[in-house]
């Protein structure tokens, strides 16, 4: 047989052989996700399916946002050997990773971040430290972390996340200095103590957070090199040292709030400025002393007549200068009361507790600001308990929130919302909360809010505000929360402390987002925080409606519903009992209020019924760019992003439910609008 004519009947099998052991690897990878995934609420292998398994086996395993509940079996996806990316952030993922994960041969990122995950972070001090690993990117940011294995052979990774975890360790590990590569890392709100000397040999560092935790040492000679650092932040710490004013110019005087004690030389610069730097003047050297004067001891006389002239002087002078001070002082004390008086009414502080006399007893009635009443209508207060869901050892009763507000005096009230006045306090133990009392819910019965309260205290999600407890007074409700110390998104975009924002001037622009090496301009700024906290808000929607069976419908969606942590992370409140005082609420119009929050967000505007109407009409007409807030306009290439967003405002908003587009489709949109944080290195 002619040899050409074998091959080409042969050459055919071999791409049939090969087409076959493709699919079969497919068919191998789909079974171990099923199994790894098997406990795992939410999880559809159909994500996988392909119609062409050309591109197969499996290479990334991308589930973010997906509200996965349960537990994952790692160790069948430690079988899956061509894995390069795994991404389950943004999910109730709970247990502990295995440390075989850390090492497959092939993965370069994994972000576990916005989880519950726990345990042990590395490979075990006795398990197989000698593997290298290749991975470029690991983010476990806000879970439940508590101990350190081995991480010493990721000599690779060049972004590590580790913030908000609860890790038990005095001090930083030692294999911190074996990651020589690391350009982005991030221990802030890690519970960690001690010295920071383990990262002080990180030469590629472009982006430190070490904020809110108790470190000491010295800066900046404990610190990496600084030369090549654009973003840092050492707030909330024990810190010694000087700082130079190039420094807070570099960085700014937020990265250095509360984080010890510094001898600075330039005082305006930096200690006058902010005084909650807890800086001290650089020693200067002693005044030289003047020799003795011969003439006071050769001509008595003389002395005594100028000392009369000077206690003259001095007896008119410093009346009149002690008169001249209590004056100014008074004056400045009465301007700094009327324009901080907003400002620092969500600054938290230990009230002062007035003890509760029981001097009659029930009904209990309080009074307003705007002058409406609520009453507690029972014997004795301490026979309604304050159930508490994260801390249920701690024995509170509803006289307990009555000495904690004054008898919910008018100074501890926040604000007067649709469903119920909103007070402020701080519980036995140091707890710093927000009360509410659900006025809408008076007609519902014991059992009835139990059920509705212990529900709703299922709901976890990085984006939604907790509920931390409920108290049963009379026909009163009351819901407890967790003190957010900057307010809700109105009081931030509407009632900054300078006023109305100035367009010109970003000195004391309100608005930071933690990436700040990147950016080129404070409108860059501005608009990529504004993105962050809509992509943050639309994560928590769109876990309301997908977390059960039947969508979680908020019902009253707006700025004052939408409260910012300390890193300007949006929480939604007020989702509790939404579907009781809202029978006719849906998802559909859940959809169309977060798109008045986008348009607000947008515009600098109030979310008003003609706010969005012309809204619409510009973004109809192509116009959209003159719609955008004054300080946005300026943002240069990122102009063409806004507008793109805010049409996104008008499909949320368009008057037939039907044409709304679903909360997981916002978030995808919202999301491919900008890059992760990694790319912005």
């Amino acid at each position: 047989m002619n040899p050409l004519f074998k091959l080409i009947l042969i050459v055919p099998f071999f791409f049939v052989a090969e087409s076959i052991q493709t699919c079969s690897n497919d068919a191998a990878d789909r079974a171990l996700l099923s199994k790894a995934f098997a406990s795992v609420s939410g999880f559809n292998i159909s994500w996988f399916f392909f119609t062409n398994c050309s591109n197969l086996p499996i290479s990334e395993i991308k589930l973010s946002s997906r509200n996965l509940t349960g537990t994952v079996s790692w160790k069948f996806l430690a079988h899956m050997t061509r894995l390069q990316i795994i991404d389950l952030s943004n999910n109730s993922l709970a247990g502990s990773v295995s440390p075989v994960i850390w090492f497959l041969p092939n993965l370069v990122e994994i972000d576990l971040s916005n989880n519950r995950l726990g345990g042990v972070l590395g490979m075990p001090k006795s398990g197989m430290v000698k593997l290298n690993s290749s991975l470029r990117r690991i983010d476990v940011s806000f879970n439940r972390f508590k101990d350190f294995g081995h991480v010493s052979n990721f000599k690779n990774l060049t972004y590590l996340d580790l913030s908000h975890n609860s890790f038990r360790a005095l001090l930083l590990p030692f294999w911190f200095t074996n990651l020589t590569n690391l350009e982005y890392l991030d221990i802030s709100g890690g519970n960690f103590s001690g010295d920071v000397k383990a990262i002080s040999h990180l030469q590629f560092l472009k982006y430190l957070d070490v904020s809110n935790n108790g470190f000491t040492g010295n800066f900046p000679a404990d610190f990496p090199p600084l030369g090549n650092v654009k973003y840092l932040n050492v707030s909330s710490n024990n810190f010694t040292g000087e700082l130079d004013s190039k420094f807070v110019q570099k960085y700014g005087l937020s990265a250095f709030n509360h984080a010890g004690h510094f001898i600075t030389r330039n005082r305006t610069t930096a200690a006058t400025a902010r005084p909650e730097l807890h800086m001290k003047p650089h020693p200067a050297a002693p005044p030289p002393q003047k020799p003795p004067q011969k003439n006071a001891v050769q001509n008595p006389k003389l002395v005594t007549k100028d000392k009369s002239k000077k206690t003259l002087i001095l007896a008119i002078l410093l009346p009149s200068t002690f008169f001249l001070i209590l004056v100014s002082f008074f004056t400045y004390c009465l301007h700094k009361k009327r324009t901080t008086s907003r400002r620092t009414k969500w600054t938290i502080s230990k009230p002062i507790q007035i003890p509760f006399r029981f001097d009659k007893s029930g009904p209990f009635s309080f009074e307003t600001e705007s002058g409406s009443s609520w009453i507690a209508d029972l014997k004795e207060p301490t026979s309604a308990p304050v159930v508490m869901f994260e801390k249920p050892l701690l024995k509170l009763t509803f006289k307990d929130l009555i000495v904690s507000t004054s008898q919910f005096g008018k100074e501890y009230l926040l604000a007067e919302g649709e469903s119920g006045p909103l007070y402020r306090a701080v519980l036995p133990g140091d707890l710093h909360v927000a009360i509410k009392v659900l006025e809408n819910a008076r007609s519902l019965s014991h059992d009835e809010a139990v059920a509705i309260f212990e529900d709703f205290s299922k709901l976890k999600h990085t984006n939604l505000l907790p509920i931390s407890g409920y108290c049963i007074a009379g026909n009163e409700k009351l819901v407890l929360y967790e003190f957010m110390a900057n307010g809700d998104l109105h009081r931030w975009m509407h009632e900054l402390p300078n006023g109305a924002p100035n367009v010109e001037d970003w000195s004391n622009d309100t608005w930071e987002i933690r990436i700040g090496s990147h950016y080129t301009s404070p409108e860059e700024l501005e608009w990529r925080t504004r993105h962050r906290i809509a992509i943050g808000i639309a994560r928590g929607l769109a876990y309301l409606h997908n977390a059960r069976s039947k969508p979680v419908v908020h019902g009253n969606l707006m700025a004052s519903n939408i409260l910012l942590t300390d890193d300007l992370e949006p929480r939604i409140a007020g989702y509790a009992l939404g579907d009781k005082s809202r029978l006719d609420g849906s998802a559909e119009d859940d959809v169309y209020n977060f798109g008045v929050v986008l348009v607000e967000l947008l515009t600098g505007k109030l979310g008003s019924a003609e706010t969005v109407d012309r809204v619409r009409r510009l973004v109809k007409d192509g116009h959209g760019v003159n719609a955008l807030d004054p300080r946005l306009r300026r943002g240069g290439d990122s102009v063409g992003k806004m507008v793109e967003c805010l049409g996104l405002g008008y499909l949320c908003t368009a008057e037939a439910p039907g044409k709304r587009p679903t909360m997981q489709q916002v978030l995808g949109l919202l999301k491919d609008l900008h890059p992760s944080p990694l790319e912005l290195i």
